[in-house]
């Protein structure tokens, strides 16, 4: 079973951030029990810090990828992220 890389691009500030990030880290910390879950990796990355991810989604954030692909952007739905994270196990 491979590890799950998980990327959550965000930027200080963002309400919308915020909110996904508490989606986002309920969602991997309910894995954490499930027998069939792969390892994760989560990474926060802020696009402030990065003038390559700015320029990219400066207008979308906040970005959740997974395995280095946009898995969702602005609104995180916990089914659908639990879903692509189970599914890659």
């Amino acid at each position: 079973m491979a590890d799950v890389q998980i990327t959550f691009l965000a930027k200080p500030g963002c309400h919308l951030c915020d909110e996904a990030r508490v989606i986002v880290r309920d969602v991997l910390a309910g894995l954490a029990d499930h027998p069939d879950a792969p390892a994760v990796t989560y990474t926060e990355l802020s696009i402030l810090d990065n003038p390559a991810l700015f320029d990219e989604f400066a207008e979308e954030i906040p970005v959740v990828m997974i395995d280095g692909a946009v898995h969702t952007i602005w609104r995180v739905e916990p089914d659908r992220l639990r879903t692509a994270i189970l599914e890659r196990a």
